[in-house]
């Protein structure tokens, strides 16, 4: 029988690749093998431990921060509010001056009005009037002119009227409501 020999020829680095290829299976399959140290309870516990005191500082460092930018949002926000608020309370205070400019020179000219009418023609219109601004009108009339136009309106409320003009003459009255002056439709 004839044996028949098949020649392969390989070249160096052809070679050279397959022998580090075999090499990297070896090796893979070595590592492969080995097995991981068994896990226990009580080393999953100390690398828990180990690792939480390790970034402690850093949580807190980052926890921290997280208070600080939180406090900075807050305290943009307040003075975002407190500058409204200022803006507001200025812009009342105006409109407040100019009402109360404008109510004395109202009430001004009305007393002037009331001041120039007989007490027969300004006694119906002041009953008809809020009571606390006809006492006001009364007050700035002379002595003599309140009197008869309190004489010609209608005794109870020219009652009201004089029970008004004596709590705001009693300097021990505040500016609420004295309790004995019964508020009175208008």
């Amino acid at each position: 029988m004839t044996e028949t020999l098949f020649t392969i020829s390989v070249s160096k680095t052809l070679a050279r690749r397959v022998l580090a290829a075999a090499a990297v299976l070896t090796l893979v399959s070595q590592v492969g093998a080995q097995q991981p140290p068994p896990v226990t309870e009580a080393s999953t516990s100390d690398e828990i431990q180990k690792f939480c005191t390790n970034i402690a500082d850093a949580a807190r460092d980052q926890r921290y921060l997280l208070q600080k930018q939180e406090l900075e949002k807050l305290q943009a926000d307040v003075d975002t509010r407190i500058k409204a608020l200022q803006d507001r309370t200025a812009e009342y205070q105006d409109w407040l001056k100019r009402r109360n400019d404008f109510l004395a020179r109202a009430q001004a000219g009305l007393v002037d009005i009331f001041k120039t009418m007989k007490p027969d023609a300004a006694a119906p219109q002041l009953g008809e009037m809020n009571m606390e601004v006809a006492a006001a009108i009364i007050m700035q009339l002379p002595a003599r002119q309140s009197a008869l136009f309190l004489a010609e309106m209608d005794p109870q409320k020219a009652g009201m009227i004089s029970t008004i003009i004596s709590s705001a003459s009693d300097p021990n009255t505040s500016k609420a409501r004295a309790p004995n002056v019964p508020k009175v439709p208008s």
